[in-house]
């Protein structure tokens, strides 16, 4: 029966415990010499609505060093960009392919190409969610600590597709997050009544604040991303004046713990929502987790595309 990744809750706990050990096994294997190639003769499609650097560049690079090839869709090199409908694209691409990686802007579409392709779907980022940069994250998280729960993350900024991820797996694995974010651009309300509802039963935390300099006492991982997503371009300015205090800089990180990391899931406007110093510090991770992206993936794509071929 396919599997799909559409969010972090389509893995249980211990998936998600063994995608991260895989992970760090086909990383190893880099450059050692070592051949695993269990996507030989699979095929992966990757339908892009949304440009991209790391997800197209991680995905199709993985496929290559897994023995298998992929292929670049924009939806205007499709009929998609014609009329043709996500349900009849699904079909046709099943008959071809044995994967789909689908970056779009509504969540819905890729909750309705999941429903009716009989092939994997990845979600390579939606409005709503980038389960693939918190799988990442957490790999990078784990390298750092040695472990991830129990390790006190903040995240600064705006309540986007990553903030809704961060809780989306902070309710699904027990993680202590916080959150600083400002009025009127919090997370989708129905994730924040998930993660808050489940977090504790895991022995996670679930923290919102105003005040980033507050939210960062203590904390191990400062977060951010940029404060204006793809598709908000017209809000840049009341963006700029909304999130002006909420810029990681070397003073906001000074407040946190003193082996605490900076992460940020790029790309970065330096000087906005992290200052160029930071981002160059010795703490900053942002290359580590772009890096990552790439071990994460392959080992996602391994285990929906041939579970039964896991080294």
């Amino acid at each position: 029966m396919k599997r799909d990744l559409c969010s972090v809750r389509d893995f249980s706990p211990k998936e998600i415990e063994t995608l991260i050990e895989l992970a760090q096994k086909l990383k190893e294997q880099t450059g050692s010499g070592i051949t695993h190639s269990p996507l030989q003769g699979k095929t992966l499609v990757l339908l892009f609505c949304k440009p991209s650097t790391r997800t197209r560049i991680s995905f199709e690079v993985g496929m290559y060093q897994l023995g298998g090839q992929s292929l670049y869709l924009n939806y205007t090199d499709t009929h998609l960009g014609r009329g043709e409908s996500l349900a009849d694209t699904a079909r046709v691409l099943s008959r071809y392919v044995q994967g789909i990686v689908l970056r779009t802007y509504a969540h819905q579409d890729l909750v309705e190409l999941a429903r009716t392709a009989d092939i994997p779907l990845i979600n390579g980022l939606t409005d709503l969610l980038h389960p693939c940069q918190i799988l990442a994250d957490l790999l990078t998280i784990k390298e750092k600590f040695h472990k991830i729960k129990g390790v006190r993350i903040v995240y600064i900024g705006d309540g986007n597709n990553i903030a809704n991820s961060w809780l989306m797996a902070a309710g699904h694995l027990g993680l202590k997050l916080r959150l600083a974010i400002p009025e009127g651009y919090l997370p989708d309300p129905e994730i924040v009544k998930f993660a808050r509802t489940q977090a504790p039963k895991y022995g996670g935390e679930i923290e919102f604040y105003h005040d980033p300099w507050r939210a960062v006492q203590g904390a191990q991982v400062l977060y951010t991303d940029v404060w204006t997503s793809m598709g908000q371009e017209e809000e840049v300015l009341s963006r700029e004046k909304a999130f002006q205090n909420y810029q990681i800089s070397a003073q906001l990180l000074a407040q946190a713990a003193p082996d605490a990391i900076v992460m940020h899931c790029l790309p970065a406007h330096r000087g906005e929502e992290i200052a160029g110093e930071v981002l160059e510090n010795k703490r900053s991770v942002v290359f580590d987790q772009a890096e990552n992206r790439l071990h994460i993936q392959k080992a996602i794509l391994n285990f929906l595309l041939a579970p039964q071929n896991l080294p």
